[in-house]
């Protein structure tokens, strides 16, 4: 697992630290972009939670879980993870580079 957290509680990962994660399971990995650019596709493994719709499904989320948020490029996404640091959430990450980082290196998108 990636080491501290940042002083917003949460840390920024790359796409072979998500990797990594994704292999050893139990994670939830949250895409926070619009369910247009989700449409276009996403990382395997992600859900999709809009970044407006975030606030209202915070209190029914595992504030204890590995929670990594991504986006397009990793602005939304750091503004989610750092929302839910705030709330309470103690094991928050954000995708650097979001999904772009993502298809850049290879890897394979769903649709």
């Amino acid at each position: 697992m990636p080491s501290s957290m940042s002083i917003n509680g949460f840390k920024n990962i790359t796409v072979t630290e998500l990797q990594t994660m994704m292999k050893q399971g139990g994670l939830l990995l949250l895409d926070v972009r619009t369910d247009a650019e989700v449409a276009r596709g996403k990382i395997p493994q992600g859900d999709s939670l809009p970044l407006h719709l975030l606030p209202l499904r915070l209190g029914g989320m595992n504030k204890s879980a590995t929670t990594i948020f991504y986006c397009q490029m990793g602005g939304r996404s750091a503004q989610a993870a750092a929302f839910a640091a705030a709330n309470g959430f103690t094991d928050v990450y954000n995708l650097q580079g979001g999904i772009s980082a993502w298809a850049q290196a290879g890897l394979p998108i769903e649709s």
